[in-house]
């Protein structure tokens, strides 16, 4: 595939680097369930059948070789970009901009909140149902940047499990909760429970602030190209409103909206 952007590149080997430092090759993850504090219940070494170097159920399409570990975006030589959601809110908000996407043919990534699908279970096979994706945003969506490492690993271990339980797939993907970024520390985590890529994003729609359907469309089309990562959240209503502007002005510039797998593919 074609070059990523050389800042995506940059910041993945700094970010490589550091986290080799901190141990980040452990080789497995956990299938066993504890609590948030004191995880005396989930041993950092116990194996996940299929997490690491083998076919998932769920895969997508083959990932390009030498991808860095930390995503900002994809080829910019492309007619594609990728939409991904954070997982979370209100589940008719979310089935109804996953309807709107598939109006469009277009295909979403939903980084997904482990206690959302406790809550919410059948939302895990409609997203898959309707050609979309599905990754790791941690369980409880906390700080994680700020946690301890055993407690940053239970968040990444248990969406993990949840993850596994309902697709039979780990997924591809996790993202770091409340933040941007792969912190080196959240990073070794996300390695150790079995994650190959932080999924990171260079848009981000700030539709969380609420600002309206107008200001998100506006925000997403100003920044947006081809390899772009956008970042967008279910459970709020003016991204419902806005996406079908965002999806046509996409269209008229030649661009489709792909999952992440299938834009670095």
């Amino acid at each position: 595939m074609s070059p990523l952007d050389r800042r995506t590149v940059l910041r993945s080997a700094t970010l490589g680097a550091a986290a080799s430092l901190l141990g980040a090759c452990a080789s497995a993850s956990s299938t066993k369930q504890g609590a948030t504090r004191g995880t005396d219940s989930l041993p950092s070494h116990a194996a996940v059948p299929g997490t690491i170097g083998s076919p998932s159920a769920s895969a997508g399409p083959a990932l390009a070789q030498g991808l860095p570990f930390e995503i900002q975006s994809g080829p910019t030589t492309t007619h594609r970009l990728a939409l991904t959601f954070h997982g979370q809110g209100d589940p008719a908000i979310a089935r109804s901009l996953l309807a709107e996407a598939e109006r469009a043919h277009a295909r979403v990534t939903v980084m997904a909140v482990g206690s959302w699908l406790d809550a919410y279970p059948e939302l895990a096979k409609r997203i898959l149902d309707g050609g979309h994706e599905l990754g790791n945003h941690t369980q409880n969506h906390r700080a994680i940047s700020a946690l301890p490492a055993e407690e940053a690993y239970a968040e990444i271990a248990r969406c993990a499990q949840r993850l596994r339980e309902l697709t039979g797939s780990i997924g591809t993907w996790f993202r770091p909760s409340q933040a941007q970024d792969c912190t080196p520390a959240v990073a070794a985590q996300a390695r150790r429970a079995g994650y190959a890529h932080c999924l990171s994003y260079d848009v981000d729609s700030l539709d969380y602030q609420d600002p309206g359907a107008t200001a998100v469309t506006r925000t997403v089309l100003d920044q947006a190209r081809a390899g772009s990562v956008v970042s967008l959240h279910f459970g709020h209503s003016g991204t419902v409103a806005a996406l079908p502007g965002i999806l046509d002005g996409l269209h008229q510039r030649g661009l489709s909206a792909v999952t992440t797998s299938e834009l670095l593919s």
